[in-house]
């Protein structure tokens, strides 16, 4: 593996003029304990929402994923691409909906979803990681049966909460994970790029939410963080203003109260499983921010919300 090009930020985020050799001596040496900390741990990023859509923010992100894995971490990529999907069943003119916040997919619509997602959106971010340096390798919940799902045939009601039928065609939740090729793949120099496409036991292609896919296959790893990239700052307090950490309970307590509402309920539940699963801490990460996932990995305070158990969830 080469060594990653100098990272090129939006000019108004460029590095200042004075920022000298002893500043970035010191910025070195201020991140060593993180470095410390994750050597040679599993940390898997859920790559999504308006950085995908940014060639600026894709190769920030690029940067830090080799940069992960120069540093003796094994980083484990996985993509949404949901504004891509729509893109191209509206240059298809295959119409679209959804049901509780998840695409009704039908067979010609699977079809679309692999091959943007396994094809050209995975192949995007696997060459924009080769590009700074990095040997990344693009696989779907498919190869080796990473992922094998079963297809999603109830939900609970918005209103209620009361479980209720449902037919939104070739969509699944995990059932079982093999990650016995991401394994493979990570132990070498190489870094695995995954599209949130699963199969069923009958052999059938499923489309899989990428936060739920990415938060399955971290709880099956133990990773020791799962990182989820998204287009808000993190979970906000009623004021507006961003919550930097949350154990468990305050995560509930806040759903309970009504200050976590809408999309962000099913995120946070979400965190919550995966940490009682036995990874230390997820981190809603606003992908907005160059570089996010530097910041957050080897500086003090990070960028975004913790969630994970008091004395366990730090750094």
């Amino acid at each position: 593996m080469t060594i990653p090009k100098e990272p090129k930020e939006p000019a108004a985020a460029s590095t200042p003029a004075h920022v000298t050799a002893h500043d970035k001596a010191r910025i070195l040496a201020e991140a060593l304990p993180y470095l410390v900390r994750y050597d040679e741990q599993t940390v898997v990023i859920k790559f999504g929402g308006h950085a995908m859509g940014s060639p600026e923010l894709t190769e920030a992100f690029a940067q830090d994923i080799v940069y992960l894995k120069l540093s003796g971490i094994n980083p484990i990529v996985v993509h949404g691409g949901g504004p891509q999907i729509a893109a191209m069943l509206k240059k298809l003119e295959i119409k679209s909906e959804f049901k509780h916040g998840l695409r009704v997919t039908d067979k010609p619509t699977v079809e679309v979803v692999e091959m943007v997602l396994a094809g050209a959106i995975n192949k995007e971010i696997v060459s924009a990681i080769n590009k700074q340096g990095g040997k990344a390798v693009g696989i779907s919940g498919k190869d080796a049966n990473l992922l094998i799902a079963k297809r999603i045939t109830e939900m609970p009601d918005p209103e209620s909460n009361i479980m209720q039928a449902v037919d939104i065609g070739y969509v699944g939740d995990p059932e079982e994970v093999n990650p016995h090729i991401v394994e493979v793949i990570s132990k070498s120099d190489l870094i695995p790029v995954i599209a949130p496409v699963g199969v069923s036991r009958e052999g059938q292609t499923l489309n899989i939410n990428a936060d739920t896919f990415a938060s399955a296959l971290a709880a099956r790893m133990k990773a020791k963080r799962l990182l989820l990239l998204t287009d808000v700052e993190g979970v906000l307090d009623k004021s507006k203003k961003l919550i930097p950490q949350l154990t468990i309970e305050e995560a509930r307590k806040l759903i309970r109260n009504g200050t976590i509402t809408g999309g962000m309920i099913p995120k946070v539940e979400g965190c919550i499983e995966v940490v009682e699963s036995g990874v230390e801490a997820v981190v809603v990460i606003d992908g907005r921010v160059p570089h996010c996932v530097l910041l957050e990995l080897f500086t003090e305070h990070g960028v975004g919300t913790l969630v994970g158990e008091a004395g366990k969830a730090v750094g």
